[in-house]
């Protein structure tokens, strides 16, 4: 009688292409993407659902054309033991440790690194923390432990945010957990400022792009028109506002992108690296296909531009 505390797995067997490197290659490079465990030499096993059942029939499909010959078997375990010995395959806890340790490591930086740069890194990490959390089949103890390591990183950042600069607009509006609105079409300052306020004030603000006569939502913090929180003054294009206003301006990094955002959107004073991030910014808003991709390009090139531009303070 089948024991219904066994799981099922899949099993792929068979022999991978041999006469093209690339094809075996990218067999091997699927099955590690779908996190497959290696019982042997092309033998590779994976709890069974549908969606493992699609992609290794779709594989099997892909091996036979490519000259190679592969089964695709569901089995189950003899016993608990042998049940235990194949969840084993898919531990991803060494992968979770490393992630613990990675993120921990970013406490050393603080009070010397720029916060922007600890949050980018800790963004990789959450990334990689996800990407190991798709495969992992049988979560252990682990992955808690890294999902709070990240949570209390991330707190202490945003700390370190605060610290730097003012928590609110006017008297009772706090900056962080806002929606922060601007206008169509997205150009160089409302794309700069978009940026800006999601490296330095508040990372998990939430953009809403409005059309020419759409009023702003409630509550949210208008940047980049007329009669909005942030606006273009007399002097300065919305970026440089947001930056002096909320105490930024002393980050030269920040003012030599300003510079160029100025440029850019009222012209003035000429900045030698603004005709090459036009041409970045035309061809951001030429591949996406709407204005959170455009944001999501136009983050890239700003990001370069501030790691080019940042100067960390000298070690005492």
């Amino acid at each position: 009688m089948d024991d219904p505390s066994l799981d099922a797995w899949l099993v792929l067997v068979g022999q991978l292409p041999t006469e093209d490197p690339a094809a075996r290659m990218r067999v091997l490079r699927t099955l590690e993407a779908l996190g497959a465990g290696v019982l042997r030499e092309g033998a590779y096993a994976l709890p069974d659902s549908a969606d493992n059942r699609q992609s290794l029939d779709a594989l099997a499909d892909y091996i036979g054309k490519g000259g190679g010959t592969v089964h695709v078997l569901r089995a189950a375990a003899s016993s608990q033991e042998q049940n235990e010995a194949f969840k084993r395959l898919f531990d991803r806890s060494a992968r979770y440790d490393n992630l613990v340790k990675i993120v921990e490591s970013l406490r050393i930086g603080f009070g010397h690194s720029d916060p922007s740069a600890i949050a980018r890194v800790l963004l990789k990490q959450r990334r990689d923390f996800e990407a190991i959390s798709a495969l992992d089949f049988f979560p252990t103890p682990a992955k808690a432990r890294a999902q709070q390591a990240i949570a209390d990183i991330d707190q202490a950042i945003r700390q370190l945010y605060f610290t730097q600069a003012p928590t609110y607009v006017g008297p009772g509006e706090k900056l962080y957990g806002r929606t922060w609105a601007t206008r169509r079409p997205l150009w160089a300052d409302r794309l700069a400022s978009a940026w800006l306020v999601r490296r330095f004030v508040d990372p998990e603000a939430k953009m809403r792009w409005l059309g020419e006569d759409e009023a702003p939502p409630p509550g949210a913090i208008g940047f980049g028109f007329d009669g909005a929180h942030f606006a273009n003054s007399d002097t300065r294009v919305t970026y440089e506002e947001i930056a002096a206003q909320l105490q930024l301006g002393a980050n030269a990094a920040l003012a030599r992108i300003g510079s160029i955002v100025h440029f850019l959107e009222a012209s003035g004073t000429p900045v030698a690296e603004a005709a090459g991030v036009q041409t970045l910014l035309q061809g951001a808003v030429r591949r996406a296909q709407n204005d959170d991709e455009l944001l999501a390009e136009a983050e890239k090139t700003f990001d370069l531009l501030y790691e080019a531009y940042f100067e960390p303070p000298p070690k005492r």
